[in-house]
């Protein structure tokens, strides 16, 4: 029986081989901008469009995933008009990206909202962030409920 567990590994770059490292930079420049093909690309940094596709979903640079940090806050909020709109502009205002947003029906008075933040940008710490929610008018609950 095969077992469909991945293992990652931290390596430096130094032992690379130079397909791999060729691969990385033919990225970056499609993610740059720099050449408008894969075949533009390959022939920019000298690696065959083979191993391009060969290794392109299997190395990522560590600074691109260590970048990507993800939260999910729950909150209970009054059920009145602007509240939701005041809890997206704070976030917006400190550099949070909104990825996703539930929220429940209203039941006396109130709904339960859960967003999905994208923190990477953020220059202040996640707890500034869940206190400025809590002392927002109409937030009764702001906590942190998932991390990625």
């Amino acid at each position: 029986m095969i077992e469909n567990k991945q293992s990652f590994y931290l390596v430096h770059e130094q032992i690379l081989p130079e397909a791999l490292l060729k691969t990385i930079q033919a990225k970056e420049l499609l993610a740059k901008g720099s050449v408008k093909t894969i075949h533009e690309a390959v022939e920019a940094v000298g690696l065959s469009r083979s191993a391009f596709y060969k290794y392109k979903d299997g190395i990522f640079p560590l600074n691109k995933m260590d970048k990507e940090r993800i939260i999910t806050i729950s909150m209970n909020l009054d059920h009145r008009s602007g509240i939701l709109s005041k809890v997206l502009a704070l976030i917006a205002d400190l550099e949070g990206n909104v990825l996703t947003i539930h929220q429940t029906i209203p039941l006396q008075g109130m709904a339960n909202v859960v967003v999905s933040v994208d923190i990477a940008r953020m220059a202040k710490p996640v707890d500034h962030l869940t206190e400025s929610l809590r002392e927002t008018d109409g937030v009764h609950k702001a906590i942190i409920i998932g991390q990625g």
